[in-house]
């Protein structure tokens, strides 16, 4: 079992305490750089939408450090990391692969791979591992297809993935060592589907790479993004949500079970709230001011380093009631959780498809799935920018 620093269990993420709303004020980074911490919805919104506050500033030569291991995200050439027109070409290349019409026409296939887990999952003995039977391989499976990778070791992809966000695990060495296997094998990709271009992700994006005349180097990092982003995050948030309905909400299983699309305003609704991270400042939602900037009635000096919590900003009492949330209730106040603003999350719909169908299908197969865990039993999965579920024992 993983424990904290007192061998106290971790909490499941539901249940986490997560820094309160409010004005923007003074926080810092495990560097000790100072930051503003920005807590509130409408704040949260301003600063990722506002042209003020940019990504690539933080890569100047008076940028101060943001992370004491280097990740992907840190990387000067990825998609996160431009701003402006540079930022709008490159995401250009590949934004028109995970538009909502083109997430539709995937459904049928992924509702195919969600049932061929799930049969998997109801051969096994019982009590079963429902992450490494269905939370963890679903995601993975998904974007390795979208990016003919079908190919790939899974395990090579894992241990990627894991360095890649890594979060402490890693020492700086093994970080380094990885992302540049990781950068040769993206690298060897594009050329080959240069050569022999097919009907997959990587493929459409060297395409439109090659006619906008993207640097190499780009098109690497943003391959490695792709594989890292398309199943990361969803795998993450799968397990949290399985944990919290399966414990805390037993309830809306059955609700779950009866409609495909009652479940897709389920999976919003708990993506809000079941947090993939301990309210740990993500490097992705770090902006810098270049300019002086009122937010909140705060002003942000230039060259102020700002984190936005997204988490907090999802239960900011003045936009969301307080509480549990109503399932099956769809949100009235876009979410902020896929971010927003030039950088919100590409594969937002792909995350969401997934999620839904993931929910309902498991709910209809399973209508009596119960708990072989308890929240102190839990094994989780350290060390990463988010946590989660190592494994998750079930029965039905």
């Amino acid at each position: 079992m993983s424990t904290d620093s007192t061998s106290r269990p971790l909490c499941p993420m539901h249940r986490i305490d997560l820094p309160e709303p409010g004005p923007p004020r003074p926080g810092t980074l495990a560097t000790g750089t100072p930051v503003w911490l920005v807590t509130r919805y409408a704040d949260v919104r301003q600063v990722l939408m506002d042209p003020r506050f940019n990504r690539s500033s933080l890569h100047g030569e008076d940028a101060p450090p943001l992370l004491v291991v280097p990740n992907l995200l840190d990387d000067p050439n990825g998609l996160l990391n431009q701003d402006g027109e540079a930022h709008q070409r490159l995401r250009g290349t590949v934004q028109r692969a995970f538009t909502p019409r083109a997430i539709a026409r995937w459904r049928p296939w992924v509702a195919s791979v969600v049932e061929s887990l799930l049969d998997d999952l109801a051969a096994q003995d019982r009590p079963a591992d429902i992450i490494g039977g269905f939370a963890r391989p679903l995601p993975v499976s998904v974007i390795s297809r979208l990016m003919g990778l079908d190919h790939v070791d899974r395990e090579r992809i894992r241990h990627w993935s894991d360095h890649a966000l890594s979060g402490g695990a890693h020492t700086r060495e093994q970080v380094v060592a990885a992302m540049h296997e990781f950068g040769a094998f993206a690298a060897d990709l594009i050329a080959q589907r240069r050569k022999s271009p097919g009907d997959d992700l990587v493929s459409g994006l060297v395409a439109a790479g090659d006619s906008l005349e993207t640097a190499e180097r780009q098109l690497v990092t943003l391959v490695c993004g792709l594989v890292v982003a398309g199943h990361e995050t969803t795998m993450t948030a799968l397990g949290n949500i399985v944990v919290y309905l399966l414990t805390d909400r037993q309830d809306a299983w059955p609700g779950l079970a009866e409609d495909e699309e009652a479940a897709a305003v389920a999976a919003e609704q708990l993506l809000r709230a079941v947090p993939l991270s301990e309210g740990r400042v993500l490097p992705g939602l770090i902006r810098r001011a270049v300019e002086d900037a009122e937010v909140g009635g705060v002003t942000i000096p230039a060259g102020g380093v700002v984190a936005v919590q997204t988490n907090s900003a999802s239960r900011d009492p003045d936009v969301f009631p307080p509480g549990p949330p109503d399932l099956f209730t769809p949100l009235t106040t876009p979410s902020v959780i896929f971010g927003a603003g030039p950088h919100h999350c590409l594969g937002a719909w792909l995350a969401r498809l997934e999620l839904g169908l993931a929910l309902h299908r498991l709910a209809a197969r399973f209508p009596g799935l119960r708990a072989e865990f308890t929240p102190e039993t839990i094994e989780w999965r350290e060390g990463q920018m988010t946590r989660s579920p190592q494994r998750l024992p079930v029965s039905w």
